[in-house]
C-alpha cells in the first residue's frame, strides 16, 4: 500500500512535462504544503509515468525520495531532466529545463504528490472550508460542493492512477522499486 502511495507522488511531475497548455481550471484546488515529516516514513522510488491530457500522452521517468526533512523529485524524459524539485516544509525549490512548458508548476506537482502519499488526517487538517477528503477502499477523493475534483485509485501494489478533474489530466504511475522506512527507522 505504501508503494502505491509513493507512486502517486510522481503524478504532478508527469503533468508538468505536457507540452499542451491546459485551460483555466474549473476550480482552484486547495494548497496542501504538508511537512515532509507528516508522511511518517521514508520513501525511495523509481517510477514510470504515463500522463494523459486530452488526446496528448507523455511517458516519463521519475525518482522520488522523501525523508523526515525533505521531499526530492526528479522527472526525466528521453534521458533529459525536465524538472527537479525539493520541499523542506518551508521552501519549495525547483530547477526547470528550458523545454518545460511554463504551465508546469512545482506547487501543483507537490500538492498532487502529497495528496497521493500523505496520511488522510494530515491532509484533512489543512483543507479550507468547503473541501472534504473521502476515502473508501483503494480510492481517495478531494470533494468540493459535492463534486470530486481530484481522485486517486490504487490499482495494485505497483500502480496508482491520479485523475485531476479540475485541470483535466490523468496520470498513471508504475513503481519499479520501493523502499519505505517508518520515521522510527524500524522496518514494517
Amino acid at each position: 500500500m505504501r508503494r502505491l502511495i509513493a507512486t502517486a507522488l510522481s503524478t504532478l511531475l508527469l503533468v508538468a512535462c505536457a507540452h499542451v497548455a491546459p485551460p483555466r481550471p474549473a476550480v482552484d484546488l486547495p494548497v496542501l504544503r504538508l511537512a515532509p515529516s507528516a508522511l511518517g516514513h521514508e520513501v525511495s522510488l523509481q517510477q514510470q509515468l504515463q500522463f494523459r491530457f486530452g488526446a496528448h500522452e507523455r511517458a516519463m521517468d521519475a525518482l522520488l525520495e522523501v525523508d523526515a526533512t525533505e521531499v526530492r523529485l526528479v522527472v526525466q524524459a528521453l534521458g533529459q531532466t525536465g524538472v527537479r524539485l525539493s520541499w523542506d516544509g518551508q521552501v519549495l525549490q525547483q530547477q526547470r529545463a528550458a523545454w518545460l512548458p511554463s504551465t508546469v508548476r512545482a506547487e501543483r506537482v507537490l500538492d498532487d504528490l502529497q495528496f497521493v502519499l500523505w496520511p488522510a488526517d494530515a491532509i484533512r487538517q489543512v483543507l479550507p472550508a468547503g473541501w472534504t477528503l473521502q476515502e473508501q477502499g483503494p480510492r481517495r477523493r478531494l470533494v468540493h460542493a459535492g463534486t470530486p475534483w481530484l481522485a486517486v485509485t490504487r490499482m495494485d501494489g505497483q500502480h496508482v492512477q491520479l485523475a485531476n478533474h479540475a485541470e483535466g489530466y490523468v496520470l498513471d504511475i508504475h513503481s519499479a522499486t520501493s523502499e519505505t522506512v517508518p520515521a522510527d527507522g524500524v522496518q514494517p
